[in-house]
């Protein structure tokens, strides 16, 4: 390797380590961190991000990163030190259009807006939050200007989770899908199908939801030595490196299967992360591609995986054991309909596989919206009600489970939403390839093994960081784009069955 290609990855690293730290301070502002804490802690994220965005974007990155690329220039466009260079390039080009300035605001906002969106939400009272959230948009909307766009602002936003993805590919593809999966869902839920499931309204140990939930994690292979579970307002993983990746979950004594199957999903955001190339530690190669190969990870493990039969033919013996008597006349059968009956609900991360992806489609509608100025932050509640009543036909009791049921926008993530339903096609697509490519999958799940799908997804996805983009990745895997049809196919496939 050249002594230039070597400063710039010195450089790389020391970036990285800072934005290590950040992360660190955030997890512990979600997790442990006392009440009052919150006001030097957002000077704290604001001084550190500030110090890592003037890092990245100085002459001196600059200049490293075009030595760089003279060093690299003849070599193969998906090697390791093209495609480093590359993604530096990439990160760079965008990240230096934004002033330092507005990345302290930005942090410092959003570090204050998390205790706030708490407290509105205990609350149920979306007022509490509105001011915060009108500076996050506002905050927002700059960022996009500095970012630029073509045609919406809002695509400066989703570039951010979502590289290269606009908004009118994401209309598209939305609309194909709603073409096909609104008739679906209305012709289910006017079947009748759903067993009795009375016995779930009973009140379930939290320390014994835990203790399975970390017995299924452990058959998952997420590695505890490089990991921890902890407990949090909104479930979330965080990634400092492949060595040090953390989930959080939120337990309640009266829904033991939220708990569960968010556990479940951030184990696979978890390996993911955990799956990333160690050797290229501190390198822009050691990350994830973007969102919506994040989220095709945990849908995958959370639903394709987590609510099959197969699953359950191993997991529904030994939950009965960590619940005594509380599942004595439940058989498996049962208990699989029960976990993928369809109803629609007001809370996205408790929504049934089908219903899912029309809370992502209201979230996308309000977004784009806001960020283009024609809905007020105030008009917010009524209008999220409004568009529960025309997708799901019902209307939010309260705002706590309505519009403050996610903390994205409190983390200024506004542009994130899309990704939710990009993963959900990409999971399946995905698992419907390492199927083909390994038969036995299917019959291991029902022995509680998952070595052999960990090890494809490895192969495939995890390895390579951020070498390919989005679009390169499903290429090279399945020969293709992105499509709606698998989705819809493993859709009907599983609930026609359930529901006859």
């Amino acid at each position: 390797m050249s002594l230039k290609l070597d400063k710039f990855k010195e450089k790389w690293a020391r970036i990285s380590r800072l934005d290590q730290s950040i992360a660190v301070l955030g997890w512990d502002m979600e997790t442990y961190m006392p009440e009052q804490g919150v006001k030097p802690r957002s000077e704290q994220l604001a001084l550190l991000s500030e110090l890592a965005h003037e890092w990245l974007t100085s002459e001196e990155m600059a200049r490293s990163i075009e030595e760089a690329e003279q060093e690299v220039r003849d070599g193969d466009y998906f090697s390791e030190e093209v495609s480093m260079v590359r993604v530096a390039r990439r990160t760079y080009d965008k990240r230096a259009k934004i002033p330092r300035d507005l990345i302290a605001r930005f942090a410092r906002m959003t570090a204050q807006a998390n205790s706030i969106w708490i407290k509105a939400r205990m609350n149920s009272d979306f007022r509490l939050f509105a001011p915060v959230l009108a500076e996050l948009i506002e905050l927002n909307r700059e960022q996009a200007e500095y970012l630029g766009y073509k045609a919406h602002p809002y695509d400066a936003l989703l570039d951010l989770f979502e590289p290269e993805l606009t908004t009118a590919q994401v209309e598209n593809l939305f609309g194909e899908l709603k073409t096909q999966l609104i008739p679906l869902v209305r012709e289910i839920t006017g079947r009748k199908g759903s067993p009795d499931a009375d016995f779930m309204n009973q009140k379930f140990s939290v320390a014994q939801q835990e203790a399975f939930g970390l017995l299924v994690l452990k058959d998952m292979f997420y590695d505890f030595s490089r990991g921890r579970q902890d407990r949090s307002a909104h479930p979330f993983t965080t990634s400092f490196t492949p060595y040090d990746v953390r989930i959080t979950t939120r337990f309640t004594d009266d829904d033991l299967i939220s708990a569960l199957f968010s556990t479940i999903h951030e184990g696979g955001h978890a390996l993911y992360d955990q799956g990333l190339p160690v050797d290229l530690v501190d390198t822009p190669l050691c990350q994830p591609i973007s969102l919506g190969v994040h989220e095709s990870q945990s849908r995958m493990w959370e639903n394709i995986v987590g609510r099959s039969r197969g699953f359950w033919k191993h997991y529904l013996p030994i939950l009965k054991t960590y619940f005594p008597g509380q599942f004595d006349s439940v058989n498996h059968e049962q208990f699989y309909r029960i976990i993928n009956s369809v109803k629609p609900g007001f809370i996205r991360v408790e929504s049934d596989e089908l219903t899912y992806n029309l809370h992502i489609f209201i979230r996308f509608e309000i977004e784009k919206d806001i960020v283009a100025g024609s809905v007020r932050v105030d008009d917010i509640p009524e209008l999220w009600n409004s568009k529960y009543r025309e997708y799901l036909g019902i209307t939010p009791p309260n705002d706590a489970q309505g519009c403050l049921q996610d903390i994205h926008w409190a983390h200024g993530s506004i542009g994130y939403f899309p990704t939710y339903t990009i993963g959900n096609l990409l999971s399946a697509q995905l698992y419907g390839k390492a199927i083909e490519d390994r038969p036995v999958i299917t019959a291991e799940i029902e022995e509680g093994k998952f070595h052999t799908l960990l090890a494809w997804l490895r192969d495939k996805v995890h390895k390579h960081g951020s070498r390919y983009t989005f679009e390169e990745l499903v290429n090279t895997i399945t020969g293709g784009e992105v499509r709606v049809g698998p989705f819809i196919s493993y859709l009907k496939d599983k609930f026609y069955d359930i529901y006859r």
